[in-house]
């Protein structure tokens, strides 16, 4: 038996199921925790749906989102964890249960920490891993689960523009619409919609613009989000305004954080991989598309991440 018949049996075979994303979730986090865990209960499973941030406002439009608690509770069968490439990425829920059961990931970074690993680094979202498992595993895919397995999938590749989109991405999008999902309003609301909070965020960000040899950069403080008003704790997606500078090979925000810490987040164009410098300093994710949180001031964090993201420029030249 292999690997994904394993964890079927395991997932299927559970009265009682945990769901897990990673901490800030994105839109592949939501998505694919909504389109597993809304395909179970269609099979009448006792599902929880946990993300230790809960859910954006701007992700609210997707059916059951308000089922999404930052906290589990009781005991469960079977813990499965999607999208997340380490157990620190989940959160504080797990500090009373065990380690997850099945972990369902796209990130090369991934460290095979559950049970059952079902790694596909080649995939261009977790979401569309799930949109092939769930028939295979017997689950419906009916309109409310596509909906969300789209979402992943269109925000993942930032409405697939990325450079992992491939005839199979396609397909999967295909078969999506098909069950039901609409691609040109999902793509609206997941891509192109912003709050007024967020463009103010963007505002206040742009003002530390800043370039240097290829690489790009802003800073953004706990008083920019203030004066903005933005609820959120990233960099509302300005990371991806950056990485269309055209004389940008490599794009970075520095997020300031509560508790003296700073998330960093990397954009590269094609032949540069900036997951090494991530993992430098506890991160990872994908070559072109990667971050951290890293304790220590905006500045002095920005200083050190700045250096080493410079290092790996110059060994490209």
């Amino acid at each position: 038996m292999n690997k994904l018949q394993q964890a079927g049996e395991r997932i299927i075979g559970a009265k009682r199921i945990l769901i897990l994303s990673h901490i800030r979730p994105d839109g592949d986090a939501i998505g694919s925790t909504l389109g597993l865990g809304l395909a179970l209960q269609t099979e009448g499973k006792n599902v929880q749906m946990v993300l230790a941030d809960g859910v954006p406002k701007e992700f609210h439009f997707l059916t059951a989102s308000e089922q999404i608690t930052q906290q589990p509770e009781g005991d469960f069968d079977v813990i499965v964890a999607l999208d997340c490439s380490d157990m620190d990425r989940l959160g504080d829920v797990l500090e009373n249960l065990p380690s997850p059961t099945v972990n369902i990931d796209h990130h090369i970074s991934n460290v095979k920490f559950a049970e059952i690993n079902l790694i596909d680094d080649q995939a261009a979202a977790t979401a569309e891993m799930l949109a092939a498992y769930l028939p295979q595993w017997g689950l419906t895919v009916d309109k409310p689960v596509a909906e969300a397995l789209l979402t992943g999938l269109i925000t993942d590749t930032i409405g697939f523009r990325t450079p992992n989109v491939s005839p199979k991405t396609m397909r999967t999008a295909a078969n999506l619409i098909e069950a039901g999902a609409n691609i040109s309003d999902l793509y609206q609301k997941a891509i192109i919609d912003r709050s007024y909070a967020s463009v103010r965020y963007w505002m206040q960000g742009l003002q530390s613009l800043k370039m240097k040899d290829g690489l790009v950069w802003v800073s953004l403080t706990l008083e920019d989000r203030q004066k903005a008003d933005y609820p959120g704790n990233g960099d509302a997606d300005l990371i991806n305004l950056l990485a269309s500078i055209e004389e940008a090979d490599i794009a970075v925000t520095f997020i300031e954080q509560e508790g003296e810490a700073t998330k960093v987040s990397w954009r590269a164009k094609p032949g540069l991989d900036v997951s090494k410098v991530a993992a430098q300093f506890g991160g990872g994710g994908h070559k072109l598309a990667a971050g951290a949180t890293i304790q220590g001031s905006l500045a002095d964090v920005r200083e050190r991440v700045l250096e080493k993201t410079d290092a790996l420029l110059k060994t490209q030249e």
